[in-house]
């Protein structure tokens, strides 16, 4: 798939003590606990403009929005709808509004120059990520949004039909109540720019590294490659705590307390290649001629997203 990132956030991964559980979830890693339906209505609802997809075409569109909440929402539990032809969404927040409000258009501007936050993605026709409801303290999880907060959804379509298509996508966002007490959930995201794939290559393992502090504590993890990739690893020192032999559905893990801390300080995350084409393959956008190798978490107490470039904490 096609997928650019600003600071994105993601998912963690294995082995730790304490109970934790696996699900499958979307190419960028986002997937949750089955936490059944909620009666209340969203605190916050992003409905994307409807979009024409002709049949056979593959494009990514990005809208430009503001949420319209007027206080500041921690929000405990995200919910989106896809339809028919839509392949995978990314919600990203900024700081200030990298495109006018509204703005429709295919250059996604924001997602590679660390202006638009990772928040929240999913492929699946129905989704959605139940934050954990205790840090190991008794409060639960939440993640920020600022009142009249700026932000930017990415919508990867893919028609194959040969009838238009008309597709939007729908992002809602539940927030603890008002005046609860809460620890804030941040993402930590690492990517390899330097991706070489030689012609003919098979298991070609590009690697890199990263700092994580030793009191970091993650509660999902995952990783995201395109089609080239028959392997994606995450390892703390020699342990693998996240394998998948699956580019498009790689899953996620996903613990409950104590959660998982690398007790290496050190996450290495890893990608094995198989290159049948004529040329090198090099890190890049497009899902059918390039190639990406990220792992990305969630990760506690936090005062802000992480990001991590090659092994170049940023």
């Amino acid at each position: 798939m096609r997928t650019t990132f600003g600071l994105v956030l993601a998912i963690m991964l294995i082995g730790a003590c304490g109970s934790d559980s696996s699900s499958v979830g979307d190419d960028d890693g986002m997937a949750s606990p089955d936490a059944g339906p909620l009666a209340r209505a969203p605190d916050l609802k992003l409905v994307s403009p409807d979009i024409d997809i002709d049949p056979g075409q593959e494009v990514t569109y990005c809208w430009y929005f503001r949420t319209t909440n007027q206080k500041p929402l921690a929000i405990e539990r995200w919910q989106s709808t896809m339809t028919p032809g839509s392949h995978h969404l990314i919600l990203y927040t900024s700081k200030d509004d990298v495109l006018p409000v509204g703005t429709v258009t295919t250059d996604c501007v924001g997602q590679g120059t660390g202006a638009g936050v990772w928040t929240y993605s999913a492929q699946d026709a129905v989704g959605e990520l139940q934050l954990p409801a205790d840090d190991g303290t008794g409060k639960p999880l939440a993640m920020e949004l600022r009142p009249n907060q700026a932000g930017f959804l990415q919508m990867h379509y893919n028609n194959r039909t040969d009838q238009v298509i008309r597709a939007h996508v729908e992002v809602s966002a539940y927030a603890l109540a008002d005046g609860t007490p809460y620890t804030k959930t941040a993402a930590y995201v690492t990517y390899n720019g330097d991706i070489s794939i030689p012609i003919g290559a098979v298991n070609d393992v590009e690697t890199m590294s990263c700092s994580v502090p030793a009191t970091n504590k993650f509660w999902l993890m995952t990783t995201h490659a395109h089609k080239h990739a028959v392997r994606t690893t995450v390892k703390d020192g020699a342990t693998v705590v996240f394998n998948s032999t699956s580019w498009e559905h790689p899953g996620n893990k996903l613990w409950t307390g104590p959660f998982y801390q690398f007790s290496s300080g050190k996450l290495t995350y890893e990608c094995a290649y198989i290159n049948t084409s004529s040329r090198v393959i090099k890190a890049g956008q497009s899902a059918q001629y390039d190639e990406m190798c990220m792992a990305s978490g969630y990760y506690f107490p936090a005062t802000g997203p992480m990001f991590c470039y090659n092994n170049i904490p940023l």
